[in-house]
Parts: C-alpha cells; structure tokens; sequence
C-alpha cells in the first residue's frame, strides 16, 4: 500500500523539513523587523518639537498687550491713546501730583 512511505516524502529521512523550519523562521522574523522599523519610523515622524521653556520667551511688554487689544477690536482708538499716555507717564516715572501727595 504506502511502502513506509507515510509522509509523501517528508519524512525524518528526508532534510526538507529543516529547509521548510528555516524558511519559517525567516518569514516570520522578517515580518517582525518589518513591523518593528515601520513602527520606529513613526514614532520619529510623528514625535512634536519641544515647546519653549517659559524662561526663554520672552513676555510681551505693556504696550504690546495694549497694541493687541486694539488690534483685536476690544478697545477703541481713543481709549488706546489714554491707555499708552498712562503706561507712558507711569514708565518716565512719577509724577510732580504724586510725589506732592506723600
């Protein structure tokens, strides 16, 4: 009937089975380092920049604020102009009113 020959071949005799168990160990491998290196490229494209530390940035100054809340409409021209004259006075220093007051 099968002669002994009950693996069509493949038998412990015949050496196949090696060539198939490395085959099978390359695939696989294979694919796991394809995974591995795809995930890694991903990791470093997606990775964000690293913000500014607040010591580095430097603050906006008063009259820059007050230039932004113009620009943004939340104060009108008129009121811009009494503001910065304020920040201006208060920036060359006291003044004669409020060193009288003391």
């Amino acid at each position: 009937m099968h002669n002994g020959n009950w693996h069509d071949g493949m038998g412990y005799g015949n050496g196949s089975w090696i060539l198939m168990m490395v085959m099978m160990v390359a695939f696989w491998g294979g694919l796991i380092w394809l995974g591995v290196t795809l995930l890694k490229r991903t990791h470093h494209a997606t990775a964000l920049p690293v913000p500014a530390s607040p010591a580095t940035t430097p603050k906006p100054s008063a009259q820059e604020i007050l230039a932004e809340r113009l620009a943004r409409g939340d104060i009108d021209p008129e009121d811009y102009r009494q503001r910065l004259d304020a920040l201006r006075a208060n920036l060359s220093g006291p003044t004669e009113s409020a060193t009288n007051d003391q």
